[in-house]
């Protein structure tokens, strides 16, 4: 197998992923599983950032999807943080 079609079966299920977790993400029955949908959405998405970086021998990519891992992480926090405030999606 070559590089590229490694790359491409890669990327294939990195958008298979996105898009079950775009579909829970609009569908999911309470607020917290909407969050959990949008944080693994970020995470594919930095993974397939990583993934092109790699491939393309672009360090700068890779740097920019460490910082926005980061920065989805953070994001997540406060979310989590402000549902717990507003007891939202607590039983």
């Amino acid at each position: 197998m070559t590089p590229e079609s490694l790359f491409m079966g890669a990327m294939i299920l990195l958008f298979l992923s996105a898009t079950l977790t775009m579909i829970r993400m609009l569908i999911g029955p309470t607020i917290p599983d909407r969050v959990v949908a949008l944080d693994a959405l970020t995470t594919t998405t930095a993974g397939a950032m990583v993934l092109y970086g790699a491939i393309t021998e672009q360090a700068v990519i890779i740097d920019v999807a460490l910082v926005y891992a980061v920065l989805s992480y953070i994001a997540t926090l406060y979310i989590a943080r402000y549902l717990v405030k507003k007891k939202v999606g607590l039983a």
